[in-house]
């Protein structure tokens, strides 16, 4: 699918500000690819859908996961994780996305996973990163991500980890055993 394609469709999914986060993460994501070798359109496909449910219903997301055979505990923790594999069905039902590595990118980039894949680390990071973000921490995730992906992709999975923690909000475990994952690897 050409880019002018896919951004008609999301852009009929997303508010303006969602939007402009959206291209934002898809330039982000195709920079992130070059520097890392990451396959550029499939990251550019996998960044302009990545939040094709985000304003979607909760009850409508709910019903994807639950039929889906999403892990249910995911209904467990915040909604905001669920437009991920939520969205990442309906851009293979909706929009006709097939490739499964760009769908696994969608799905994860919320939560990452233990093992993640080049792509999926890619989309994870460009998500946060992306020029129009601004919070504590995020800075130093951009130049961390200048040098390594993931050294930057650790930092920025612990700082939502203590974001959350802060806030007395649950932690999803794909989270924690991202960041483990990571951490562990680092020393090998």
């Amino acid at each position: 699918m050409e880019r002018e394609d896919a951004l008609k469709i999301v852009k009929e999914q997303l508010t303006d500000h969602r939007y402009r986060h959206t291209l934002g993460v898809m330039e982000t994501a195709i920079s992130l690819a070059k520097r890392y070798g990451a396959d550029v359109k499939k990251a550019e496909l996998a960044a302009i859908f990545h939040d094709y449910a985000k304003f979607r219903p909760k009850d409508e997301l709910r019903q994807i996961i639950l039929a889906q055979k999403f892990p249910e505990n995911l209904l467990d923790y915040h909604s905001e994780l669920w437009h991920a594999p939520a969205g990442a069905y309906l851009v293979e039902v909706e929009a006709g996305i097939k490739d499964k590595e760009v769908l696994d990118a969608i799905t994860y980039h919320t939560s990452g996973r233990p093992r993640m894949t080049l792509l999926e680390k890619v989309i994870y990071l460009a998500d946060y990163i992306e020029p129009g973000r601004h919070f504590p921490g995020v800075d130093e995730v951009r130049a961390l991500a200048k040098e390594d992906l993931d050294k930057a992709l650790i930092q920025a999975v612990k700082n939502t980890i203590l974001f959350l923690m802060k806030k007395n909000q649950p932690v999803y475990p794909d989270s924690f055993q991202t960041y483990n994952d990571l951490v562990m690897s680092q020393e090998d």
